[in-house]
């Protein structure tokens, strides 16, 4: 009997678009910059495709150009290193820019070549900083862990002292929780821990931190079946609190003198730190001139926020305003964003972020009394990111959703007084605006594009006006790798009353007369959107692009309960994570298909990681007619063993049958389709156990499935990755696809030209 097989070419089409790969087949699309001057001008590094390219940007002269002469200065330095040097690829790092030079680290010493490349000299090197390091404002140190307190080196010298010596196991400085602290990822990048959790003063004489108290955090325990050394197994034990435990990790904050070596203990009570340090979620900051401290709490149920100012010489804290709601509370309504919270007029004013009013504003408070003074911005559109506050003129600049009409996901940079007048749309187009600004420059980067339109990056004045176009994306490869933009839709939610949105990709050669298998592509977690509105699909829409080009139509939605929109979209969510918005899914799939007769029905598959791994589960449980088929990577099946500042936040207090409900070991009886579960073996974020849990129910249901343990990767498999995707997609491919994969086809880690076949 024949096998009907998969042509290679469809695998080779989707390798060319996993992420090690995609970043070479879009030029031009991203510019971060690096001030020098004092901010006068910068520079940024491109790709273009004649190679890696150096640019100087003046953004008052207006002016673009080479940032030096790299054809020289490879010559030069390949003439003074006796090393081969292209310089279309030059292997530079840690560049400088110092007067009529440019140093830079390249094999294994720090050189300084001319502008010109008329010299390039070896030079005495500044010791690196390390990846756990964090340098001080004006260049001199560097802070750093050792054991478990905090510690300074001069990168003169190298000198070494200590900021801290009493630190221990479960009372560390500078410490986040275990899970993120301590890594399977950063074990596999050869990293001992994560960065410290410290905040240089902006004179670089103090340094603020937390004493993070683990005492009593309940430990749990992975086993490392296979250790790098090929030795006997082992245990891991994290400190990881679940969701209604008592003690959580706790951060105390201080204020360490550099030159004095003396500590300032905040006196109020510490933080709950479920997850990550609030110095890392920028929830606690140094004023510019600082004076004071201010730092973010909020109560373990979310519904209350709270801004406090911290003396860094007494150590007195007092409360400067708070706010209480029905549900969250929030600085930021998306997991990442820096809180839109700004302290103004020498810490008299605070500008803060409410959603009070069913959206997203700001409102202007006197800090002294924490009485609101009035209304900064108003309407049916929400703030999303405060760019800059020109004290002077009274006037706030920042990125608000809502106001394109086409998509209300889509970002405008917009003004407004502080007294409430003068609102205007800067970016006065329908396309969606990315923004890298630094608070006291002149100008902000702006990236504007479509999920249709290749980005053009360009330095605008705050007044809008187009200073330098810097790039216009390069998408050449990327067509010519098969992709074509994805399409974007608006359907109806489940109820019938709400717009909801999503883009839908066609298969690689796509054909109106076929017939296809639809894929959900799901990551409901109400932190973070799943669907991007700019030409960048982001970490999670990579995946979809990717099994397109396999044959499949995927789709991905952004239903009820994700953020972006107004308040009550975004807690539609609360405390129904069981439900996981897939009700909105299923909805939009029955109008997608009732208006494109290519996407078959009947053969639809989900799947997702972490969050989207838990959904795709769900889905197949809850509407086994219409999920067929589902891979879930890395699922958090069971709420009630996940971590609970999300779970608390998003789901409400700890309540034993809410939280049973978000469990799909307790539904394992009802799988009908077929099923991959995926998930590392040291993946400290979401635990192994979690699938394994609903493996044993899954068996105790009778119920066939297929399970692939990775017994050394962590939540994304890095270093792992390739053979997860491959099978992946041999699943996807035999059971939706109904053909055999390509016979002993193999992923490779060596990045594929976009002109092989």
């Amino acid at each position: 009997m024949m096998t009907t097989r998969l042509d290679a070419g469809a695998y080779r089409a989707a390798e060319r678009l996993l992420r090690d790969n995609r970043g070479s087949l879009v030029l031009g699309d991203k510019v971060s910059p690096r001030w020098i001057e004092g901010g006068a001008r910068f520079w940024y590094a491109v790709e273009t495709a004649e190679g890696r390219r150096f640019v100087l940007v003046d953004p008052v002269a207006g002016s673009r150009g080479p940032a030096f002469d790299q054809e020289r200065v490879a010559a030069a330095l390949a003439a003074a290193s006796g090393r081969q040097v292209d310089a279309a690829a030059l292997p530079l790092a840690g560049v400088e820019f110092r007067g009529d030079g440019v140093e830079f680290d390249a094999f294994g010493g720090r050189w300084r070549c001319r502008l010109d490349g008329s010299v390039c000299e070896e030079v005495a090197g500044v010791a690196p900083v390390g990846p756990v390091e964090v340098a001080s404002p004006d260049g001199r140190l560097v802070a750093f862990r050792r054991g478990h307190d905090v510690w300074v080196r001069s990168l003169a010298d190298g000198r070494e002292w200590a900021l801290t010596a009493d630190g221990d196991a479960d009372r560390d400085y500078g410490a986040s929780p275990d899970f993120f602290m301590y890594s399977t990822l950063l074990k596999r990048m050869g990293l001992p821990h994560a960065p410290p959790a410290v905040s240089w003063s902006p004179d670089s004489r103090r340094v603020l931190t937390h004493r993070t108290d683990q005492r009593g955090v309940r430990r749990t325990h992975l086993v490392e079946s296979m250790p790098d050394d090929g030795g006997a197994p082992g245990l891991v034990t994290l400190r990881q609190p679940f969701p209604g435990d008592e003690r959580l990790p706790l951060a105390a904050f201080v204020v360490l003198d550099v030159e004095r070596g003396s500590a300032v203990v905040a006196r109020a009570e510490p933080v709950e730190m479920p997850t990550i340090s609030p110095i890392f979620m920028k929830w606690a900051w140094w004023a510019r001139d600082g004076s004071a401290v201010y730092y973010l709490g909020r109560s373990r149920d979310g519904r209350t926020l709270r801004l406090h100012r911290l003396d860094p010489v007494s150590g007195e804290v007092v409360t400067v305003l708070s706010e209480s709601g029905q549900s969250r509370v929030e600085p930021a309504q998306q997991l990442g964003q820096a809180p839109m919270v700004r302290v103004l007029a020498g810490g008299q004013e605070v500008l803060w972020y409410s959603q009070r009013d069913g959206w997203g504003h700001l409102y202007l408070y006197d800090a002294g009394g924490g009485e609101l003074r009035g209304r900064v911005t108003s309407g049916a559109w929400a703030v999303q990111e405060i760019l800059h506050v020109d004290e002077v003129a009274r006037v706030v600049y920042f990125v608000a959703s809502g106001l394109v009409a086409a998509d209300p996901y889509r970002r405008s940079v917009c003004r407004a007084g502080l007294d409430g007048s003068g609102f205007e749309r800067i970016t006065d187009d329908d396309l969606d605006h990315v923004v890298v600004v630094a608070d006291d420059r002149g100008c902000f980067i702006d990236s504007a594009s479509t999920t249709a339109t290749p980005p053009s990056v360009t330095v605008r004045g705050w007044d809008g006006r187009v200073l330098v176009e810097l790039e216009r994306a390069d998408v050449s490869r990327l067509t010519a790798a098969g992709w074509t933009p994805p399409e974007r839709f608006r359907v109806k939610a489940a109820d019938g009353r709400t717009d909801v949105y999503g883009v839908l990709y066609r298969p690689h050669g796509f054909d109106p007369g076929r017939s296809y298998p639809v894929v959900d592509h799901v990551y409901p977690f109400p932190a973070v959107h799943r669907v991007s509105p700019s030409f960048d699909a982001g970490w999670h829409g990579y995946d979809a692009e990717v099994v397109a080009a396999l044959g499949f139509v995927v789709v991905a939605v952004d239903g009820r309960g994700t953020p972006g929109r107004d308040k009550a979209f975004h807690d539609a969510s609360y405390g129904r994570l069981d439900e996981a918005g897939l009700a909105d899914h299923v909805a939009a799939l029955e109008q997608l298909g009732a208006e494109r007769p290519w996407m078959d029905l009947d053969r639809v598959g989900v799947f997702g990681l972490s969050a989207g791994g838990f959904a795709a589960v769900r889905a197949m449980l809850d509407f086994p007619e219409v999920f067929k088929v589902g891979v879930a990577e890395s699922g958090m099946h069971d709420l009630r063993y996940g971590d609970p500042g999300s779970a608390e936040a998003y789901h409400g207090s700890f309540d034993a049958q809410r939280y049973a409900r978000a469990s799909n070991a307790d539904m394992a009886d009802r799988l009908a389709g077929r099923l991959l579960l995926v998930h590392g073996g040291l993946d400290t974020q979401v635990s192994p156990d979690l699938t394994l849990r609903l493996v044993d129910r899954l068996i105790a249901a009778d119920k066939d499935f297929e399970l692939l343990v990775v017994p050394r990767a962590e939540h994304v498999y890095v270093g792992f990755e390739y053979y997860v995707n491959r099978r992946k997609w041999d699943f996807l491919v035999r059971h939706l696809l109904g053909v055999e994969p390509p016979e002993g086809y193999r992923l490779s880690r060596v990045p594929i030209g976009a002109g092989e076949g």
